[in-house]
């Protein structure tokens, strides 16, 4: 049975349940002394593993965001193709895919109608399947050949927060796992990325520490009609779903754009009107997100130029940005590929706090429910 315990809304209990979430996912799955990933519900041989051509990714809302960050997560530890798809829309393009492949389906429920028919359209194909979901035993874990369960517990809210960090964490694990079967990652490659997974809760208390940040920062713009959140490559899809929650819960406007693409049309958006969210963190011994900084830091430079008001996340200690910005929220430092579970938790606060200054319900938005099961 679950309750508030405490809390004014059901939204907010579960963001700050995150870093309890993270750990129950994570911990009893690895082990840094053996550097081993074990994931027992995956009934997938190592040999059809080893032999994979391609993954397909196929989930709906924040669930496709986390299959978004996934993609790039596992092409980088994996050097796997990997594709993801609007669960919707996955059996109206004749999916191209078939034996030596496999797809993973992402659905908090379980039960998600879309998720359901393209998992099924994947396995008439000849696909192998991987569910991960939030409830055990629902039917997209039971008709799959192998499940990872996100161990959030209960999600009362009906915009998912300790899911969407737990299904990241989950698709990490899946990569590490993959890695270490297909020998893609040493030993010890698979401790460091073992170290790394469980610091993440307590990063995670760190960032909940914002909260009162992000409710100043609502109350500041609590009446703008319009947002803009940018990030590039693996934060691309922590905007996507911060921009999602906006919508969600606040009925702003709101749209995740990746960041190098606003030259090619919104830029004409941005003005003293527009806020601008930008996820400018940088992983220092990451070449790839030390270049991508650079180019962030020059879009910055360029909104202030256009009268434009930031709002930007960036790392600990990151003066540049702060000096940049007109507000900064300070995420602890943590690898390229993990730092999008904590950017997201500072975007759900803030429309959190922006729903609940705008005096709506923010566990039971207008016209949503928990669980698509309708097409």
């Amino acid at each position: 049975m679950a309750d508030k315990g405490g809390f004014p809304h059901w939204m907010l209990k579960e963001i700050f349940e995150q870093p309890k979430a993270l750990f129950d996912t994570i911990a009893p799955r690895v082990s840094l002394e053996e550097g081993l990933v074990r994931l027992e519900d995956v009934h997938i041989g190592a040999d059809e593993l080893r032999a994979l051509r391609r993954i397909n990714i196929v989930a709906s809302g924040t669930s496709r965001h986390a299959g978004m960050a996934g993609q790039y997560m596992i092409q980088e530890m994996v050097d796997l193709p990997t594709d993801v798809d609007y669960a919707s829309e996955f059996e109206y393009r004749n999916p191209l895919i078939g034996g030596g492949e496999l797809t993973i389906v992402i659905t908090q429920s379980g039960e998600t109608a879309d998720t359901t028919a393209a998992q099924r359209e994947a396995k008439s194909k000849g696909s192998r399947t991987i569910a991960i979901s939030n409830v055990i035993g629902s039917t997209i874990a039971r008709e799959a050949d192998g499940v990872i369960y996100t161990y959030a517990g209960p999600e009362i809210s009906i915009a998912s927060t300790k899911a969407f960090t737990a299904q990241m964490a989950v698709l990490f694990l899946f990569g590490v796992y993959l890695g270490q079967v297909r020998g893609n990652l040493s030993k010890e490659q698979v401790r460091q990325h073992i170290r790394e997974l469980l610091a993440l809760p307590s990063k995670i208390e760190t960032v909940l520490q914002s909260a009162s940040q992000c409710d100043e920062l609502a109350r500041k713009f609590q009446k703008v009609d319009g947002f803009l959140f940018l990030g590039r490559a693996i934060h691309y899809p922590v905007a996507m779903d911060g921009a999602l929650k906006l919508k969600e819960v606040s009925y702003i406007h709101a749209e995740g754009y990746p960041t190098g693409e606003t030259k090619h049309g919104p830029n004409a958006l941005i003005d003293e009107t527009l806020p601008v969210v930008i996820i400018a963190t940088c992983d220092r011994n990451d070449p790839g997100s030390v270049v991508r900084y650079g180019k962030t830091l020059a879009n910055i430079k360029g909104f202030k130029e256009q009268s434009g008001r930031v709002i930007a996340l960036a790392s600990e200690g990151d003066e540049e940005i702060q000096q940049l910005a007109d507000h900064t929220i300070v995420i602890p430092s943590s690898t390229e590929l993990l730092s999008p579970i904590l950017e997201i938790v500072p975007l759900q606060l803030f429309a959190y706090s922006m729903a609940i200054q705008r005096g709506l319900n923010v566990d039971r938005p207008r016209n949503l429910v928990k669980s698509v099961t309708i097409e």
